[in-house]
């Protein structure tokens, strides 16, 4: 049966598997948030916007013969991952997530975690300090209780709106990043501490190694639970679970 793809994308990793079914000859589309102002180009042909709850999803499963689903959002959006199991469970749809294994402490890592974003909040609850919060731009109103602090921002979009933490720099860079430049830039900032997302993967890793060679505490925030679902950590396992081999080239 001719396969037809849908790709939950938004990630790096979405786009390396975007690339590798196009060379495929492959038949899909990959389905972007539209949170990012400046997409990258995409391999496949794409989508934007939401699907209006699980409901919409299943419609637009039902519409387009979806017959496949690959889930390769970042870690963090949960509830499109929440119904993307919903949804292809009531539609009887394979459904198989490509996420990046998360980030593990190495010694010398001074990681204090938290389960959430409200809870890196509440550890924020201290004099102020020069904080590099990598989080995105989707959770900043949410440290507006922690004021005090001056936050280093990088973003991938300049701020369209006035930020809501009224002591920032904003830097606007889009990954991968080194070890040697994110030391470089914690040092010229007189970063004293960095906000995390546990996102996994190696595009946004170097501000951990450069905050384990600077000796700077890392409040890292877990991911957000998801129901059960088959997990990959890299495209060849997707290929794998979609037939293909290395020498194959049709879906």
């Amino acid at each position: 049966m001719l396969q037809n793809l849908l790709i939950l994308g938004g990630t790096t990793e979405a786009r390396q598997l975007g690339s590798a079914l196009a060379q495929r000859g492959a038949q899909g589309t990959l389905s972007l948030a539209g949170r990012v102002e400046r997409p990258l180009r995409q391999p496949l042909p794409q989508r934007v916007g939401g699907f209006g709850g699980v409901d919409g999803l299943r419609d637009y499963l039902r519409r387009e013969a979806i017959t496949h689903v690959i889930d390769a959002t970042h870690p963090f959006a949960a509830r499109m991952s929440h119904n993307a199991v919903t949804a292809c469970k009531a539609e009887a749809i394979p459904l198989l997530a490509l996420t990046r294994a998360p980030w593990s402490p190495e010694p010398g890592d001074r990681w204090q975690h938290v389960p959430d974003i409200p809870a890196a909040v509440a550890a924020l609850d201290q004099p102020p300090r020069r904080v590099m919060l990598a989080i995105g731009r989707q959770h900043l109103a949410d440290f507006a209780p922690a004021p005090q602090h001056h936050y280093l921002l990088r973003l991938v979009d300049p701020p369209q709106a006035p930020l809501p933490l009224p002591k920032t720099h904003v830097i606007v860079d889009r990954g991968p990043f080194t070890e040697a430049a994110d030391r470089a830039l914690m040092e010229a900032h007189r970063i004293e501490l960095v906000v995390s997302k546990n996102a996994g993967g190696s595009g946004a890793y170097a501000k951990l190694q450069a905050a384990r060679r600077l000796d700077l505490p890392v409040i890292m925030i877990d991911r957000p639970t998801l129901p059960p679902r088959a997990e990959v950590h890299d495209v060849a396992g997707v290929l794998r679970w979609l037939g293909h081999s290395d020498t194959d080239r049709g879906v």
